[in-house]
């Protein structure tokens, strides 16, 4: 330890140091001061957070883990819910379309968990819409009892003759 900083109370930090690596082969790897900071959580107990950032303050650092963890939990929950474990393509447009694609697909489910009654899980939710996709349903008479809302049949549709289409065309 080089140096340790007074810290704010009641804002769970605990020390607040600046250190230097002493071990030969991390201090090769690593010869600049880091700031080591201690944090403690009411559930996971004692957590330490390493940064070069000296300019933010140790609970600044603190929070910015905590909201990137919360990103973490985020894509992993579009990888397991939406089955997005590898790219289509390898352009950036392809990338970003499908990312894109699934931002929409778990906005609207995390939509209709939260208009649900039923108190459905994402996973649950994610893994029957995904069955029922291509059934015609009432969706808010399904999404509140999903075991009791039967198929319905699709309304009928005007059939166009060939003449009909191609007069809408040139209109």
């Amino acid at each position: 330890m080089i140096e340790s900083r007074a810290v704010v109370p009641g804002k769970n930090v605990l020390p607040d140091e600046t250190i230097v690596f002493s071990a030969l082969k991390s201090y090769e790897k690593c010869p600049h001061p880091l700031e080591l900071i201690t944090f403690w959580d009411e559930k996971k107990g004692e957590m330490y957070f390493l940064t070069n950032n000296f300019k933010l303050a140790a609970a600044t650092i603190t929070a910015i883990y905590k909201e990137r963890w919360q990103i973490e939990l985020f894509f992993k929950a579009i990888k397991q819910n939406l089955k997005v474990k590898s790219f289509l393509g390898a352009s950036e447009n392809a990338v970003k379309s499908q990312l894109w694609t699934a931002l929409i697909a778990m906005l609207l489910l995390k939509y209709l968990q939260l208009k649900s009654q039923m108190g459905w899980s994402l996973s649950n939710l994610a893994a029957l819409s995904r069955i029922n996709l291509l059934t015609y349903r009432d969706l808010w008479a399904w999404i509140n009892h999903p075991f009791d809302t039967g198929a319905l049949e699709p309304p009928p549709q005007p059939t166009l003759s060939l003449y009909d289409t191609l007069d809408s065309i040139s209109q």
